[in-house]
């Protein structure tokens, strides 16, 4: 069995390591003996519709988002919309998980276009509004109300349509606005999030959540293998500690 991974704007979209998520999903799945290939794609590259089982994009300034935003639409679009159809696994973080909705308005009133394979738009207030900063606590029922811990750090208030439901409800933090207590979007297997930190170390249920999903895309039913996740719960306990415990 083997995972195909393609990895979107590595160079571009990167933020407070993000590509340490990428790290955890080949980690765990190679600890069970499944062969991993990872891709990039960079600006000006179209990923091959039907090549791969999951993707990732990480987040980035409101300069890379514009970059990339373009590029999407014109370069990734197809790979992705075939992606969706078909069960593969989109995860994105922060600056991509606004590119993955209807738009993005920026501080200064441009509106990027996104794809919208998430029933999300988001707008930032203004350059001097606050921004959603700090750790955060979510709890999650795509992983049977588990917690899922991480650092968020955007200008943007997401907010969702009727085809979008919550990756999770805040438990402390602030979430997609600040106002409405829900984390993140999730549609079919596209999943978007503003937890960083990287997100998925400190949450290996996420992880293995995803991987089960990307495997099944084009193996058909997998049960994963268990693993000694015991420093992986270890951090994901005092990361609930210090966002729970914080004045």
């Amino acid at each position: 069995m083997d995972l195909r991974i393609c990895h979107l704007y590595p160079d571009l979209l990167n933020l407070y390591g993000d590509r340490g998520n990428l790290m955890a999903l080949a980690h765990r799945a190679q600890w069970r003996g499944i062969d991993v290939h990872v891709e990039e794609s960079r600006l000006g590259v179209s990923p091959a519709p039907g090549a791969h089982d999951l993707y990732f994009m990480g987040g980035g300034e409101d300069r890379q988002q514009v970059l990339a935003a373009a590029d999407l639409r014109e370069r990734k679009r197809e790979a992705l919309t075939d992606a969706v159809a078909r069960g593969a696994v989109v995860l994105a973080v922060c600056g991509g998980y606004q590119l993955l909705g209807h738009y993005y308005r920026s501080a200064e009133g441009e509106e990027l276009i996104g794809l919208g394979l998430l029933d999300v738009t988001t707008e930032h207030p203004g350059p001097q509004s606050k921004r959603l900063v700090g750790n955060i606590v979510v709890r999650s029922p795509w992983l049977g109300g588990r917690t899922l811990v991480g650092f968020e750090n955007h200008g943007g208030r997401t907010r969702l349509g009727p085809n979008a439901r919550p990756l999770g409800t805040v438990v402390t933090g602030f979430g997609n606005n600040g106002e409405d207590r829900t984390e993140g979007a999730v549609s079919r297997n596209v999943y978007g999030t503003y937890l960083h930190g990287p997100l998925l170390p400190k949450n290996p249920a996420l992880t293995d959540h995803l991987l089960t999903l990307a495997l099944r895309s084009r193996h058909g039913p997998i049960a994963l293998a268990s693993l000694d996740d015991r420093l992986e719960l270890a951090a994901h306990s005092a990361a609930l500690v210090r966002a729970t415990s914080r004045t």
